[in-house]
């Protein structure tokens, strides 16, 4: 199994990284303020226009350490990634099975069938663990209404028919999704989903953890050498990870979305983190961001029992064994890509 190394967040918007010897070194204003060893990482993600050093790209891109640029308010930018990892055969059949439309559709429905599923356990696991705080009735109809989807999107006949169930069930769950806030409500207000820009703290942060939870499925795509920009329920389009966008619905609900409700109902976030812009956009600011990030990585060591493969496996590298099992599926080895299904 592959071993869970660190990502490292440089979350200053001054920040320049070098390289020295085998250690990338962060610089603010050319005054040094960090220093980490190469083979520590998996890979930097940087939140800042400062750039990084040629020599840096070269040696992330020679020892396949991922390197991720993103906005300060968490948008996408670019990827430096080195040689294409994997064998040419494997790609070929990931390229063939996207125009089997069987395959496609068969994929597609298992990554959807993952996100209802894991969304009503997380509906269910509130109405069980705070039957005081919330209002179980909704939540309860919501679960039950999930429930008729699944054997709805089993059934789906087509890519749109499939596409149309997802945007519904997506609505029914996120209906009673501010149920499952309950500490500082009156700060955290759920109304719905709403993005590019996020117009509440919720939504802020929900975007940025996407984000962050996207960039790990495309590198871990890329360590078993699939394309992460062919998808099969996403279309392609230049520069757009489809098949991470893919493999991120089975999460969404489980993993990253359970993570933000627990950083409000801990308390580890607050009003006074974020900022709304005239445009009516929310901005987490630098300090929200790094008690986030600070407690995605201790959320990555967490250590679970993989539903599939019944063995030990830290929460980091589920989407590293997601992007196996399809690549296993891809080449043969397995009947059908089995969803991430959480228990």
């Amino acid at each position: 199994m592959r071993k869970l190394l660190n990502t490292l967040y440089v979350t200053s918007e001054n920040s320049y990284l070098g390289l020295d010897g085998e250690n990338v070194v962060v610089y603010d204003d050319k005054k040094e303020i960090g220093r980490v060893p190469l083979h520590n990482l998996e890979g930097i993600v940087s939140f800042g226009y400062r750039g990084t050093s040629p020599a840096l790209m070269g040696a992330c891109a020679d020892k396949n350490i991922s390197l991720c640029y993103l906005t300060p308010q968490g948008k996408f930018l670019a990827r430096v990634t080195g040689k294409v990892k994997g064998n040419v055969i494997l790609r070929e059949q990931q390229f063939s099975s996207t125009k089997d439309e069987k395959i496609s559709l068969g994929i597609a429905k298992t990554c959807i069938l993952g996100k209802v599923y894991n969304a009503r356990w997380v509906l269910e696991r509130a109405s069980r663990d705070h039957p005081m705080q919330i209002d179980v009735e909704a939540v309860k109809n919501a679960s039950s209404q999930l429930k008729s989807f699944l054997e709805y999107i089993q059934n789906a006949k087509s890519m749109d028919q499939l596409r149309g169930y997802e945007g519904e069930a997506a609505s029914i769950y996120f209906g009673v999704f501010d149920e499952l806030i309950l500490q500082q409500k009156k700060d955290f207000v759920f109304q719905g989903r709403n993005k590019r820009p996020p117009l509440d703290n919720v939504n802020a942060m929900l975007s940025f953890v996407y984000t962050l939870l996207t960039n790990q499925i495309t590198s871990a795509l890329e360590v078993v050498g699939l394309d992460p920009c062919v998808g099969y329920l996403h279309t392609e389009r230049p520069g757009r990870a489809s098949l991470a966008l893919d493999l991120i619905e089975e999460f969404r609900a489980v993993y990253a979305d359970r993570f933000v409700l627990s950083l409000i109902n801990k308390k580890i976030v607050n009003k006074k983190n974020f900022t709304k812009k005239e445009n009516g956009a929310v901005l987490m600011d630098d300090d929200s961001k790094k008690k986030l990030l600070m407690e995605w990585q201790n959320k990555k060591k967490e250590v679970i029992t993989h539903p599939f493969l019944k063995e030990k496996v830290e929460w980091g590298m589920v989407p590293y064994v997601q992007a196996m099992l399809l690549a296993r599926y891809l080449r043969g080895d397995l009947d059908g890509y089995p969803a991430f299904l959480w228990k």
